[in-house]
């Protein structure tokens, strides 16, 4: 009898030790498997900051510049993210009131791709200016690199107005040493066969020569970055 209770006695010990390691190894897994993950490792971002152009007016989410973007990205084993963060119709004003609360993203690089609407509507060049020089001053103090994309407007807005429109993006890559590119929608513009019947919006095959014009210029910008971090 004494020896049954002893042997019982073991019996519980043994399997309490052996429950409480299992126990433990559990917390310890589920420890590294739900913290681990959140300390560093995440992928950097790309922010597409712009208006309907960026956000894909028209055409299906796949087929939007971003989209796009992301592809080659991961085809050329780049670990970025791109959040698309373009608004239909808005204009350098609205930019600058949503680009502090777009910095928790924390960009590595800020596509700023806005001035358009501002010129369809006949808007002041100086305020759109202004806007944008702030927009670059926030996205800097956030430590993202800002990629500009300059934009034109038809000429029948008149001589001045668009010389002078076009002038802005040139004015802010230099004072700031940004990369520029020269206009967003290189090649496509006006192409009936890539545009939607406004001829200013892409379609998809629109949207992958746009994809490439960015391209272009944002893969010695992120080359750029990663040298800088190693």
């Amino acid at each position: 009898m004494v020896l049954c209770m002893i042997m019982n006695i073991r019996y519980v010990t043994t399997t309490r030790k052996k429950f409480n390691t299992v126990i433990s190894a559990l917390f310890l897994v589920l420890f590294l498997f739900v913290f681990v993950p959140t300390v560093g490792g995440s992928s950097p971002v790309i922010l597409a900051f712009g208006n309907s152009l960026t956000a894909g007016f028209g055409v299906p989410d796949n087929e939007s510049y971003p989209s796009r973007l992301q592809n080659i990205l991961i085809q050329n084993g780049y670990p970025h993210k791109v959040i698309n963060a373009g608004v239909s119709g808005d204009t350098t004003a609205g930019g600058l009131r949503r680009i502090k609360w777009l910095m928790k993203h924390t960009p590595e690089v800020v596509i700023l791709e806005l001035g358009a609407n501002d010129g369809l509507r006949g808007l002041s060049i100086k305020a759109m200016e202004f806007n944008l020089d702030k927009i670059i001053g926030i996205c800097e103090e956030h430590g993202a690199k800002v990629l500009l994309t300059g934009m034109k407007v038809p000429p029948n807005y008149g001589e001045e107005y668009t010389v002078e429109f076009e002038k802005v993006f040139i004015r802010l890559a230099g004072k700031y040493d940004l990369s520029l590119v020269p206009f967003f929608l290189k090649g496509v513009a006006g192409v009936r066969e890539h545009t939607q019947p406004d001829g200013i919006h892409p379609l998809g095959s629109g949207y992958s020569i746009v994809v490439q014009t960015i391209w272009k210029y944002l893969k010695p910008l992120i080359d750029t970055s990663r040298q800088t971090k190693l």
